[in-house]
């Protein structure tokens, strides 16, 4: 018991010891989030990460960390179908066109939220500007959090879709 003890203590110093040391990120090529097959998402237990960045301790010679723009991994993972269903989805491509495509907006006729603000080009857009930030001073924060967060999601969702579906 107490020899088990005196490694934890000697574990827990080479970690503080490690802690101290400066660290540099080099960046590598992967990075991999795998779960054990007998958890599912939900479970609160560990996931084995594999990461895109490299650790060493090793000083950096004039004192600053070089700037790195973060990495953006987009593993794939691809999934097999039996021919059978391949020549459904292949038979249904027509009437998909034919029935779905002629309830869509052409994009020329969507609208964008830019289309709802002042035009930069135009004189008095400085004028504008001020007057809009005026009718708005009152509203919350948390009304402008949320709009930000909605147009984020929006626009990211199909990400987040194809990431899921890669675990």
């Amino acid at each position: 018991e107490r020899e088990r003890e005196r490694e934890r203590e000697r574990e827990r110093e080479k970690m503080a010891l490690k802690l101290q040391q400066p660290l540099t990120f080099k960046p590598t090529s992967s990075f991999a989030i795998t779960l054990p097959r007998s958890h599912s998402l939900r479970s609160p237990s560990s996931a084995i990460m594999a990461s895109a960045l490299g650790i060493t301790s090793k000083e950096i010679p004039n004192g600053k960390k070089p700037y790195m723009p973060p990495r953006e991994v987009h593993v794939q993972k691809t999934h097999s179908m039996p021919p059978q269903k391949i020549e459904i989805f292949k038979s249904l491509e027509n009437w998909a066109e034919d029935n779905i495509l002629v309830h869509l907006k052409p994009v020329e006729k969507c609208w964008q939220p830019q289309d709802f603000l002042p035009d930069p080009a135009s004189e008095g857009f400085e004028e504008q500007v001020k007057e809009l930030r005026e009718r708005t001073k009152e509203i919350p924060d948390d009304y402008f959090v949320v709009l930000v967060g909605d147009m984020i999601t929006e626009e990211a969702l199909p990400t987040y879709q194809t990431m899921l579906n890669t675990l």
